[in-house]
């Protein structure tokens, strides 16, 4: 796949446009030498890479990946961590939850494409994207207690909504790491491919979302994430407030004529 463009954001995170897939931004995790491990330096890159994708109206689907061939994220950098004060502790935590909240409100549907490690922090960012689509090599887990810390990136919050709030808890418990078919069974992951093909298998996904309306894509993740914990009226409140947001838009009116007329839609975007 041919990269068109590239637009770097410190030194740790890229931001990529294929040729074909104008629509697609690959965010790039690049610290190989740390196995993407997420230091204070990285986590600003996240948030302001996330910020500038939040605000392009030409991006309908994000892809989450790695540049490591061993690894998608490792988590927190505890080596980083180990010289820290207390002091130096509480003023990274706002900079370490700006990068994962940037990933979990990101406005358009994001896939994760998850090889090798993904523990802790990194398995986190994961959590936070809207589908996660992992290779047979994929390792993941929430092992924060066994360093006498929590999952502190949305795990305690995201895990239950994906598997329950037993399964959450077991796992979250015992640190144990869990491997990539097993991970499938428990609803961890929500796509197994070969290994090496989770980036292409994303990607690919990511194109078939992007070919939908940019106004609808907005709304329907809107819908969804509002609606989540919300008894079943409150939550079609959210639903119809969404579609008031699209019904009338140019997309709308784009997308009933495009298929009317029995060919492919433009979408206006608007």
């Amino acid at each position: 796949m041919t990269v068109v463009t590239e637009q770097r954001f410190g030194e740790f995170v890229a931001v990529r446009r294929h040729e074909g897939q104008e629509h697609v931004a690959e965010l790039v995790l690049d610290r190989p030498k740390a196995m993407n491990a997420v230091s204070t330096e990285m986590a600003r890159s996240i948030a302001a890479a996330c910020e500038a994708l939040g605000a392009d109206p030409g991006v309908r689907a994000v892809v989450l990946t790695s540049s490591h061939e061993r690894a998608f994220c490792v988590g927190a950098d505890l080596k980083e961590r180990n010289s820290f004060s207390d002091a130096d502790l509480v003023r990274q935590r706002p900079v370490a939850r700006a990068a994962y909240t940037g990933v979990l409100e990101l406005p358009v549907p994001v896939v994760a494409a998850v090889h090798g490690f993904a523990l802790g922090g990194g398995f986190e960012l994961a959590l936070a994207c809207d589908v996660i689509v992992a290779d047979r090599t994929a390792v993941v887990g929430l092992p924060e207690v066994s360093v006498g810390v929590i999952p502190g990136g949305g795990g305690t919050q995201l895990l239950p909504r994906r598997v329950g709030a037993a399964r959450a808890a077991e796992l979250v418990f015992t640190a144990r790491r869990v491997e990539a078919a097993e991970a499938r069974e428990l609803g961890l992951v929500d796509e197994l491919v070969e290994a090496g093909r989770d980036r292409e298998a994303a990607l690919a996904l990511g194109a078939r979302i992007a070919a939908n309306s940019p106004v609808g894509l907005r709304a329907a993740k809107r819908a969804l994430r509002l609606g989540q914990g919300l008894d079943l009226r409150a939550g079609l409140e959210v639903e119809d407030a969404a579609w008031r947001s699209v019904a009338f838009s140019g997309d709308r009116a784009e997308g009933v004529a495009a298929f009317n007329e029995k060919r492919t839609p433009d979408w206006p975007g608007e």
